[in-house]
């Protein structure tokens, strides 16, 4: 990447000379690349060049967008070793599952709109009047650090597709792949100010873009605070907004279930990418008699977790993306100490042998009290709560008990009983005994989680609107 020292706007990188953000890598903490901390100005330059071009794209044909995410498709391909190396040492992902995740979603994901959008209903009848589904306009994209690509591609690509323009702000601790991207745009037949990048901090780049008269649409994924406050920001100027925020999901693990299966699901999913993912299974509900034998599975789990070097294919945990957000584990795992929950394996102090980075030891706290803070509050990191219950009924209640609604798990014996639990979880997403992730199937959440969906055709909608004509 020669590039990174620039912004992409109206088709041309852009100089920039002022003060810069720097990057780190997770596993050293070394300074790897420094980005523009761009200003105010750099962004109005971008929203000017994106609604410039939206009256252009807007009109464009199907097979012109089509095309141009071929293109994007085929050199997300091309560059998937080095989007892959670079996540990994931004965020910490080991390298075997960066490979297959942070670079193989984005090009899955890109592959499942071009299959579909042959065949999108873009205009349908409805007795005497022809519906039309029309582009929202000019959409500010704001996404996160944890899967930075995949992420970005979640939003720009259907936004293109709907005949949208994009600004994109990417995050600040991981935004190199986000600059790989823009430099395969520039290689594809993409209309000059369809898409832009603007690198900076939230509270300039950011608030500029949220509150622009000229975007009509905000597409985020974070926290849910940041989000609460673009919601406001937003409402000002009525513009539409897609919100992906956090989450406290429970896995759900009925008496009758395999329990060492369930526990051995649980722990997988809420240490993938060192439990920074915003679906993690935090909360595993077992019986309250089967409790002790789960804290125990959970133990011999996490112990093949050992921390290590991302950049060894044999590594299964890596370390957190910053040191702010190490230091905001610790700090939890601390608290949960203090709250006295039981600590069952992990703890605050930093695992042997990784003296350099931002690593935390995977962590296992029994007999959690639901209501506690540990209980309750989004950690971001490998720390797993286990939560006793009495009956089915209490582990509903539990499961249905925080603010959040992103994700969730059960587990049974019985598919149709885990089907019938798995219905009453207030959440956007379950996994029934263990069911694959399916990229055409809608993401998003209840609740604090979130507003709006992602993926397959509900993931189009969000960036279209509806008008009728009554013929």
């Amino acid at each position: 990447m020669n590039n990174l020292s620039k912004n992409y706007i109206n088709g041309e990188w852009v100089n920039w000379s002022g003060p810069t953000l720097d990057v780190h890598e997770a596993g050293t903490g070394d300074v790897i690349a420094k980005v523009p901390a761009s200003g105010r100005d750099e962004m109005e330059q971008a929203i000017a060049a994106a609604d410039a071009a939206f009256a252009d794209w807007s009109e464009s044909s199907l097979d012109q967008r089509i095309k141009v995410l071929e293109q994007l498709h085929a050199g997300l391909k091309e560059r998937a070793g080095e989007i892959a190396e670079t996540v990994c040492r931004e965020v910490g992902m080991p390298i075997k599952l960066a490979t297959g995740i942070q670079a193989g979603l984005p090009a899955t994901i890109t592959k499942t709109y071009l299959k579909m959008l042959p065949d999108f209903p873009f205009s349908e009848q409805c007795g005497n009047s022809e519906v039309q589904y029309a582009p929202v306009g000019v959409v500010g994209c704001i996404t996160p650090w944890n899967y930075p690509l995949h992420q970005v591609i979640l939003k720009i690509v259907p936004a293109i597709a709907a005949g949208c323009t994009v600004v994109l702000k990417p995050a600040e601790i991981a935004p190199q792949s986000a600059y790989i991207l823009a430099e395969i745009l520039d290689g594809t037949d993409l209309p000059k100010g369809v898409f832009n990048l603007v690198s900076g901090e939230g509270q300039t780049v950011g608030d500029t873009l949220i509150k622009h008269p000229a975007v009509r649409m905000v597409s985020f994924t974070g926290s849910t605070r940041t989000g609460g406050l673009i919601a406001h920001a937003a409402a000002d100027d009525f513009k539409r907004i897609a919100l992906e925020m956090g989450g406290k999901s429970a896995s759900v693990i009925l008496p009758d279930a395999d329990l060492a299966a369930a526990v051995k699901g649980t722990v997988n999913n809420c240490l993938l990418n060192s439990g920074q993912t915003c679906t993690a299974l935090t909360r595993m509900l077992v019986p309250a008699d089967r409790h002790d034998e789960a804290c125990e599975l959970a133990t011999a789990a996490v112990a093949r977790m050992t921390p290590g070097n991302p950049l060894e294919a044999t590594t299964r945990l890596g370390p957190l993306a910053s040191a702010q957000q190490r230091d905001k584990v610790i700090d939890y795992i601390k608290l949960g100490i203090e709250e006295g929950h039981t600590l069952v394996a992990g703890g605050p102090e930093a695992p042997e042998g990784c003296d350099k980075g931002y690593f935390v030891k995977a962590t296992v706290f029994g007999n959690v009290k639901p209501g506690s803070r540990l209980e309750q509050e989004e950690i971001f990191g490998p720390v797993l709560c286990v939560i006793p219950y009495q009956d089915e009924a209490d582990a509903i209640r539990i499961a249905n008990g925080t603010q959040y609604g992103l994700s969730g798990a059960v587990w049974s014996a019985d598919a149709d009983r885990a089907k019938k639990v798995a219905s009453k979880l207030r959440t956007g997403q379950v996994f029934v005994n263990g069911g694959d992730f399916n990229p055409l199937a809608p993401f998003g959440g209840f609740g604090h989680s979130g507003i709006g969906r992602e993926f397959g055709k509900w993931g189009l909608e969000e960036f279209l609107e509806v008008r009728s004509l009554q013929l």
